[in-house]
């Protein structure tokens, strides 16, 4: 490994391989390969430059260090396979969810905790679904659960958990907060010490209130359509989200209606712009702006929102196997993971089956790289961009 002021981070989960790059050259400086990560899991970033990921075939969460000597710090045995990922604001303690995987229903209810200063780690049984979870702090750690059917924000001290005699007990949460039954989409605050959950009625917050929660306002959406994914932008305190709407048939895909959701945290205004039609998802955050990708049978684009609001649009190459009119976004496609680090202008965007990611400066618009890796990068892969000392580690919940 040799050090460099940022890194690229890619994943391809099916073909098991990471590799990282420095940022804007493209030199890979380190490489793992057997490793598959919970693409759903996503990517953790910890103090100090540092992230945390899980390898779902092995059943371990990495924690890997980009910018040191020897990129896996740390291998912990978790249950698997993961569905979210976070830690408290120390970055200390992290706790893995376990859910769908490659199966057509929840299976799992299994949890694991670890204390990543120890090593230390334990297993328990929750409550079969594909739980969102935060890990508050503010005194001692709250792990807190984000159920859906029956809908519930369901709290369990960590200690708790940790100290939990070995066979994978069934626990019951000390305290419950009720949610509707389609809750999705989880972001953490630590500034405010809030949590909160997205659902068709809006974003649902909390508070920690001694060793439980006490409920706050619904953030409405103001669109008839709604979020499923939620993330803390940590320049600015604001929660971001994609609001998806028309027919939610994933046949009628290409016709979905897209807006990017913007939530101030300090003023409580809430801003929506449109992106255009077809499938936007997953968000990330430069310096100055917010970058969301688009998939759309005419054309797939970056879209790069800067911080006084305007939209700048770059057109991205066509994907071979990219979805298609007449099926779903979902399954057998190819696809585009988008990453970026609020301590840069670089933005780095995918381009599934083909094994590159564009490499695009924010600022100007222009791609400055494109990084060719030794796999298609199934599926878009996953990325992580990041700098030793950027602050994506004030958002404590795996992306």
């Amino acid at each position: 490994m040799t050090t460099t002021a940022s890194a690229l981070l890619v994943s391809d989960h099916v073909d098991g391989s990471v590799h990282v790059a420095s940022v804007p050259d493209g030199v890979v400086t380190g490489r793992l390969t057997g490793r598959h990560l919970s693409e759903h899991a996503g990517f953790l970033a910890l103090p100090g430059g540092r992230v945390a990921c899980v390898d779902d075939r092995r059943g371990e969460l990495l924690v890997l260090d980009p910018f040191g000597e020897e990129l896996v710090e740390l291998a912990v045995p978790v249950a698997v396979p993961a569905e979210h990922l976070a830690c408290d604001p120390s970055g200390r303690r992290v706790a893995v969810t376990t859910g769908l995987g490659e199966n057509e229903q929840p299976w799992s209810d299994l949890l694991t905790v670890v204390d990543l200063a120890t090593g230390e780690s334990s297993r328990v049984r929750t409550r079969v679904g594909e739980p969102g979870v935060t890990v508050l702090g503010g005194g001692d750690p709250l792990v807190v659960l984000r159920h859906r059917g029956p809908g519930a924000l369901a709290v369990h001290r960590f200690a708790d958990l940790l100290t939990a005699p070995p066979g994978c007990p069934k626990v019951t949460p000390h305290a419950l907060l009720p949610l509707p039954d389609d809750g999705h989409g989880d972001a953490h605050d630590p500034g405010s010490g809030q949590v909160f959950a997205a659902t068709s009625e809006g974003v649902h917050s909390a508070h920690r209130n001694g060793d439980t929660l006490a409920a706050g306002r619904v953030i409405p959406w103001e669109s008839p359509a709604r979020g499923w994914y939620l993330r803390l932008d940590t320049r600015r305190r604001a929660l971001w989200t994609t609001l998806r709407g028309g027919d939610p048939d994933p046949l009628r895909w290409p016709d979905w209606t897209n807006q990017a959701w913007r939530h101030d945290l300090e003023t409580g205004r809430t801003l929506l712009t449109e992106l255009g039609p077809g499938l936007v998802f997953r968000l990330a955050f430069s310096r100055s702006h917010t970058a969301f990708t688009r998939i759309h049978p005419n054309g797939d684009e970056l879209v790069l929102m800067g911080a006084d609001d305007t939209l700048r649009r770059i057109p991205l190459p066509a994907m071979d196997g990219a979805p298609r009119r007449g099926s779903t976004p979902w399954e057998g496609v190819e696809r585009r993971a988008v990453a970026a680090s609020p301590g840069s202008d670089w933005v780095a965007v995918t381009r599934g089956g083909h094994g590159e990611v564009h490499l695009i400066d924010a600022e100007t618009g222009e791609e400055a790289n494109r990084l060719r890796g030794d796999t298609p990068l199934h599926h878009g892969g996953h990325v992580m961009l990041l700098s030793r000392k950027d602050g994506a580690d004030g958002d404590p919940v795996g992306r």
